[in-house]
């Protein structure tokens, strides 16, 4: 509304100016037609002034030559009749030959007594096409000034399509307009002519341009026509496309009961301005309930998400730029029921392969020298070891491991940056628990800094809970079956840590997560 608002402001003001420009317009159209005629009537009666002229001189020429016809017939005649009466024959003899011979000379000058010219004017018909011209043209719609293209505004856009608008601030008469439109490249200048340009002929003052490439920028500008020309173009507008809907990538996400950290691919080639996450509740029965929320401009690919303990969740990604958000990406479903993370291969050494489902690890029965090994500073090169991507909220994880009696393991935490040279427990930066075959019996130590408290643990387990209290400050170890208490570090995690997993022999350990914490495990 307040666009609309703003809108009829400046057509308002704009139908002020047309008025002024119209008036203007007509004003001059007159005065060059009443310019025109007034010329004209001054040729025209200039011609006719020359042709009185002509006339009367002609007149008067024909009429003085009358005269002195006559007043040289009347002196004859007198003459003629003075000798007539004469009574002295000899005196008429004398006089009369002469008189004979200036009659006769008179007499060979025929006086002309027709009208020497004609008594009407010429009036021919006037040429005023060139005027009828001039006054034809002052009907004539001018030219349509330049449209004014719409910033874009949001939602406008999809994928593949932008709809645009533009205004025409004026009175003026259109027949038609033609979009044009080309995509702009990240290697060619907004003002570069190379880009092939793409036109679009309408009716209205908008137009939907489809078949685009998603999230990129496209330039575009507007022409009016009617049948007296062409407008000028508008100025240039920058539209974008939406962008495609992002890849969630779900093995790299992890949760816990209170939280979930989603991670996902751009999908894009060119930035975008932010992501949505929405993440709705799926009941018992994976129906949707409840309404879907929303964590809106979030910046970077990743995304922590507070949650509810103990439910399920659909999670999906939108891509937002000026144009608009893109589709949903697929969903993922997250449990909040306890802790879930993947292995971190990229931490794994050489000797350590994973399954396919990514929670089980494997040290063969050959061991690689270290020069033949491709190693980065994110891999273990003497522990044969790998870290799990624990969800960095400070509340309280579990989860458990299943390994074989004949495996010598390490199972337990540690910050991300610790020492991939060192043997997990050895440092100050890393805790865990540890099994040893010896040849009378199984040996556990539960080792920090390279150093375990005197324990001895009667029952080998076969499955390990492993209980991390950040509030409290704790790493408890258990024996699931018997629900037994083996050992716990009193510690402070100045940092997050990550669960961490080392086979000091072949064998196998599997890890199993997002699994409920037992009630004994956080007493």
């Amino acid at each position: 509304m307040e666009h609309f608002a703003g809108h009829l402001e400046e057509i308002f003001l704009t139908v002020e100016e047309n008025f002024g420009r119209r008036e203007q317009h007509l004003e001059q159209h007159y005065n060059d037609v009443l310019q025109t005629l007034s010329q004209r009537y001054d040729e025209r009666s200039a011609g006719l002034e020359e042709e009185k002229k002509g006339k009367l001189e002609s007149l008067y020429s024909q009429l003085f030559a009358c005269g002195q016809a006559m007043d040289a017939s009347k002196e004859l005649i007198e003459m003629a009749q003075e000798i007539h009466r004469s009574q002295d024959k000899r005196v008429f003899l004398k006089a009369v030959m002469s008189a004979i011979k200036r009659i006769e000379e008179f007499a060979k000058d025929e006086i002309d007594l027709t009208l020497a010219t004609n008594l009407e004017f010429n009036t021919p018909l006037a040429d005023l096409s060139d005027v009828k011209t001039m006054m034809d043209s002052i009907n004539v719609i001018p030219a349509p000034s330049a449209p004014v293209i719409n910033p874009q505004i949001l939602n406008s856009a999809t994928q593949t399509s932008l709809r645009v608008c533009w205004s025409l601030f004026s009175d003026d008469t259109v027949e038609y307009y033609e979009l044009y439109y080309r995509p702009v490249l990240e290697d060619t200048p907004v003002d570069s002519t190379s880009a092939h340009v793409n036109k679009v002929k309408v009716k209205e003052t908008h137009c939907t341009v489809t078949d685009l490439l998603p999230n990129a920028q496209y330039e575009l500008w507007v022409t009016a026509t009617n049948t007296t020309g062409i407008s000028p173009a508008s100025e240039k507008a920058l539209y974008m496309t939406v962008p495609s809907p992002p890849v969630i990538k779900q093995s790299e996400c992890s949760s816990c009961p209170e939280a979930a950290l989603i991670r996902w691919e751009s999908g894009n080639t060119n930035p975008v301005d932010s992501y949505t996450v929405e993440f709705r509740e799926m009941g018992t029965d994976s129906t949707q309930t409840g309404v879907t929320e929303s964590i809106v401009a979030v910046p970077n690919c990743q995304s922590l998400i507070q949650l509810q303990a103990g439910r399920r969740y659909l999670i999906s990604v939108r891509a937002v730029n000026i144009g608009g958000p893109s589709n949903r990406s697929e969903d993922i479903t997250v449990s909040t029921t306890g802790t879930f993370f993947h292995l971190l291969e990229d931490t794994a050494h050489p000797s350590l392969s994973v399954s396919a489902d990514g929670f089980t690890i494997f040290n063969g029965d050959e061991e690689l020298p270290i020069s033949a090994m491709a190693l980065d500073d994110n891999t273990f090169t003497r522990c044969v070891a790998v870290l799990g991507d624990l969800i960095p909220v400070r509340g309280r994880h579990y989860w458990e491991i299943e390994v074989d009696e004949a495996t010598e393991f390490r199972i337990g935490v540690a910050y991300e940056d610790t020492e991939r040279n060192s043997y997990l427990g050895a440092n100050n930066t890393s805790w865990c628990m540890r099994h040893i075959l010896t040849p009378s019996r199984h040996k556990y130590e539960f080792l920090h800094g390279g150093w375990s408290p005197d324990l001895r643990i009667t029952v080998n387990p076969e499955r390990i809970g492993v209980a991390l209290d950040y509030q409290r400050g704790t790493l408890a170890f258990f024996n699931v079956e018997l629900e037994q208490h083996l050992h716990t570090f009193q510690c402070h995690f100045q940092h997050y840590v990550l669960p961490c997993f080392a086979l000091d022999n072949p064998g196998a350990l599997t890890v199993h997560n997002g699994i409920e914490a037992p009630e004994y495990a956080f007493i």
